[in-house]
């Protein structure tokens, strides 16, 4: 199967932040996707369903005017039973020992997701702060604490690395947040995602925020991933690649899986990550939630090459709304394995192009 000679439109890859003046290279250009075929492929993707095909759970994103960055929040206010999964080594993370199945607390209220990579850890005092107003939270003597897990991704390199998201950008994710369809693309902690940088920014492309549902009767799996991967995304049922590394000229990906065999990356530490949510009705205790986080880092692997690198703090965490009592965790975990795939592909095929970063709907309308 030929991979490497899929042509990608050029874009200035090599040079294209060169090119602009001080003046240019400002919000303005970053918030309009450059002029390529296309506009994203959000709209003419087909729906397929998210992560609030689950009754009782919320999402909300907060998207930045200032650069592209932002965050999402998972609202969970009647609580729901987590686990969570971390492979890649360089995460950022808040309050994830509390889903260890040996410790106290036994539910969430919310997950955050955010751009900002450490510093973006900030933005879940915002999500606490709403929960407490709502008098949400773990019951203690003295008051009802929230409990809100959080993990971060890296976007320092799209504009001012000193904007992004803090505790009131939290709190407005939280009050975007509804039961409807999920926003996807270039949003939340999708806006500036981007995948293929294990060879350097320079060539590589959009990533962005998807989300899919599956149904098996009663049964509702359901998955939510920013793709901000330092490997290639590849189509899992005919291992094509759809968005990553280009090559120096931007005509036609590099092909990570074999270039790694002559040569060695040249990514930063810590300047990637997935992140995902993956959710289902089926009822489960911390120890089977933990299992299917486990299991959906499958998804993540059949469909980015290569997965938990050093570069990435590839995280998943794992939600039950609990309705559905006495389903088999294999089966779970397994459908929760293939959204996971699939919401990282709407991830990549939502994605708008932004400056010299294409996006995979613009490779498309190049052919």
């Amino acid at each position: 199967m030929k991979r490497r000679g899929r042509k990608v439109p050029s874009t200035g890859a090599t040079g294209g932040s060169a090119r602009l003046s001080r003046r240019q290279f400002g919000w303005m250009a970053l918030a309009a996707p450059i002029a390529l075929p296309g506009e994203g492929c959000s709209s003419s993707l087909p729906q397929a369903g998210g992560l609030t095909d689950l009754e009782g759970l919320q999402v909300g994103h907060f998207t930045s005017q200032k650069r592209p960055t932002g965050c999402t929040v998972v609202l969970a206010p009647q609580g729901a039973v987590a686990g969570v999964d971390v492979r890649g080594s360089s995460p950022g993370t808040r309050e994830t020992d509390l889903l260890d199945p040996i410790n106290t607390v036994q539910k969430v209220h919310a997950i955050l997701l955010s751009g900002g990579s450490a510093f973006g850890l900030d933005a879940a005092a915002g999500v606490v702060q709403y929960l407490e107003e709502k008098k949400i939270g773990f019951e203690t003597s003295r008051a009802k604490v929230p409990i809100v897990p959080a993990a971060v991704l890296y976007d320092l390199s799209l504009g001012d690395p000193k904007i992004r998201p803090g505790r009131s950008d939290g709190y407005l994710a939280c009050l975007k947040a509804g039961p409807g369809p999920v926003a996807e693309g270039n949003v939340g902690a999708g806006s500036g995602a981007t995948v293929g940088r294990m060879l350097g920014g320079q060539g590589a492309m959009k990533g962005g925020l998807g989300s899919f549902a599956l149904r098996v009767g009663d049964l509702i799996v359901a998955g939510l991933a920013a793709v901000n991967c330092a490997g290639d995304v590849y189509e899992p049922r005919s291992s094509r690649i759809l968005a990553g590394a280009r090559s120096p000229d931007g005509k036609s990906f590099t092909n990570l899986a074999e270039t790694l065999k002559t040569r060695p990356p040249a990514a930063a530490q810590g300047q990637s990550t997935t992140l995902v949510v993956v959710a289902t009705n089926a009822a489960f205790d911390k120890s089977g939630m933990t299992k299917i986080a486990q299991m959906s880092h499958d998804g993540m692997a059949r469909v980015i090459n290569p997965a938990h690198t050093p570069y990435d703090g590839d995280t998943v965490f794992a939600i039950s709304t609990g309705r559905l009592p006495n389903l088999n965790l294999a089966q779970v975990g397994a459908l929760a394995a293939e959204v996971t795939s699939e919401a990282i592909v709407r991830g990549v095929k939502t994605a708008s192009s932004l400056l010299h970063y294409p996006a995979y709907c613009d490779l498309e309308a190049a052919q």
